[in-house]
């Protein structure tokens, strides 16, 4: 068990001493400068090492980086939040604008249908007016050319009843034989036979006058209806071209807007693209700038680093020889030590006869004997 501890340990140090690494430090300092650096750090605190400050110094610019790209970020949203309520603020102007500018032409359509209504009604009434005044002017025309008639038929009639009267009369006194009363009687039946007919020849006179009146004053009626009629359809035809021709304005007029406002809109949002475009191209321009710069300073730094890896390289192979020199040292002894402390319980545990074979067997398993470290170091 102590033979296959000390292997083990003999083969951790192997390992150490073989994976240690030799890659030189930036700054090996002794443990008198170490001491000297706590001395001075405990009386002046405010001192501190270069690469602290240089630690530092990177940390700042780091920041200040990341502060000053975060301010362009909100910068750049505060103009494009700006821009765009500019925007808006515009497009709802133009729409109100447009709003007011078609409701005014629905007015000035709503009055001028209002004002050919009215033109319409007045001209409707002065027909209607100029049609009764025609109508009444007919009719009495045709009274009065009934009176005449009637007038001038009752005259014959009396002519003819007269005549009549003296005819019958100069019979009757042609013939001195007739008695008075018999020429009498005579005198009153033709009379009454002359008046009947004339009464029926007046009624059918004014029967005739008044077909005719009725028939004049339905074809009176007919042609005013269809005066009327004409009239009413050309003021229908008149208003429906009026009212054809505001649609078509109308229609127009918000084809032009609905252009007039996709134009707007196509503009604005061109702008905004524009705007978007510009302020990503300066994120980009400020990421590689930074970039760049980090770059070019980490490049600098590695090449100061190399510089002084290479100024100092062989003092620090020489101390790294030595820390191993010491090393290994310190392990023989050690082994040394477990040897000789082996040695001797092997040999107070045993029969004195069998010490020089357990001497002989322990000299055997020696695996690395502290000469062979020294010739290969």
């Amino acid at each position: 068990d102590v033979i296959a501890v000390m292997k083990k340990d003999h083969a951790c140090v192997r390992d150490e001493a073989v994976h240690r690494d030799t890659r030189p430090e930036l700054r090996p300092t002794s443990h008198k400068s170490r001491s000297l650096d706590c001395k001075i750090c405990e009386h002046i605190a405010t001192i501190k090492s270069a690469s602290l400050i240089q630690e530092h110094e990177q940390d700042f610019e780091l920041r200040e980086q990341m502060s000053g790209y975060k301010r362009m970020r909100r910068q750049h949203q505060k103009q494009l939040i700006a821009l765009e309520n500019r925007l808006k603020a515009e497009m709802d102007e133009h729409r109100l604008r447009l709003q007011k500018e078609l409701e005014t032409h629905a007015n000035n359509t709503y009055i001028e249908l209002e004002r050919l209504a009215k033109r319409h009604a007045a001209q409707t009434d002065k027909e209607m007016k100029s049609v009764a005044a025609e109508e009444r002017r007919i009719q009495q025309q045709i009274v009065a050319q009934q009176k005449k008639e009637l007038t001038s038929f009752l005259e014959n009639q009396k002519k003819e009843y007269r005549l009549c009267k003296e005819k019958i009369k100069d019979e009757m006194n042609e013939d001195p034989c007739t008695p008075k009363e018999e020429k009498q009687e005579r005198l009153s039946r033709h009379k009454e036979t002359m008046q009947r007919s004339q009464a029926e020849e007046e009624a059918h006179l004014l029967a005739q006058q008044r077909l005719v009146y009725d028939r004049s004053c339905r074809a009176l009626k007919r042609r005013s209806l269809v005066r009327r009629h004409e009239f009413e359809q050309e003021q229908l035809r008149e208003e429906l071209n009026k009212k054809r021709t505001q649609k078509e304005m109308e229609h127009a007029l918000m084809i032009r807007q609905d252009e007039s406002t996709q134009d707007m809109e196509r503009r604005q949002l061109q702008m905004l693209q524009k705007l978007r475009v510009e302020l990503i191209r300066l994120q980009h321009q400020t990421e590689l700038e930074n970039q760049e710069e980090y770059n070019g300073r980490r490049q600098r730094e590695l090449h100061r680093k190399h510089s002084l890896e290479q100024r100092q390289q062989p003092r620090n192979l020489k101390t790294l020889e030595m820390q191993i020199k010491k090393q290994f040292q310190d392990t023989c002894k050690v082994q040394n030590k477990q040897y000789k402390a082996l040695r001797n319980h092997q040999l107070e545990v045993s029969p004195k006869g069998d010490h020089k074979t357990i001497l002989k067997g322990l000299k055997e398993e020696r695996l690395f004997p502290p000469c062979h470290f020294l010739l290969l170091v």
